[in-house]
């Protein structure tokens, strides 16, 4: 699993969901896209960039929805 695609993906919705007038809403569209489009293992791989150096490469808004929201994008074991 690519990380840097993953990072790329994730800020290009990102970018599409800043537009929005309403903060609150574009997190929970982030997150709520990542949550029903993306495979399991492409959300644990991104997630743990959460904790590492790469976290840096995710748009503020992107790190704001996975952060605030990481438990419920977590897959189950």
């Amino acid at each position: 699993m690519n990380v840097d695609n993953l990072v790329t993906m994730a800020n290009q919705i990102g970018g599409f969901f800043e537009s929005q007038p309403d903060r609150a809403a574009s997190l929970d569209a982030i997150s709520d896209h990542i949550r029903k489009f993306w495979a399991p293992r492409m959300r644990r791989a991104l997630l743990e960039t959460l904790d590492t150096d790469a976290a840096e490469q995710l748009s503020p808004i992107v790190r704001t929805a996975l952060e605030r929201d990481r438990a419920m994008l977590t897959p189950a074991s």
